[in-house]
């Protein structure tokens, strides 16, 4: 489970099993976990976050969106 970045407290990070999929990133904070689609950045599912959180995450995917491609990238192949 690569991490590309943690920022306020919310790990963005990739399962190595997860390479067949479209791009992705999981989010965690605490026990709450979500995953959003990077092209385009959208929510795929979610387990705990209040929808308020949830823009806050997208903003922070959508600002760092190339950092995270080029990540899956690079360990995805």
């Amino acid at each position: 489970m690569p991490t590309v970045f943690i920022e306020r407290g919310y790990r963005f990070y990739f399962y190595s099993f997860d390479c067949n999929e479209p791009k992705h990133v999981h989010v965690q904070r605490e026990g709450f976990v979500c995953k959003f689609w990077l092209q385009p950045v959208t929510l795929s599912n979610n387990h705990g976050f209040p929808s308020k959180e949830l823009n806050r995450i997208r903003h922070m995917i959508s600002s760092n969106r190339g950092k995270l491609l080029e990540a899956w990238n690079e360990h995805c192949g």
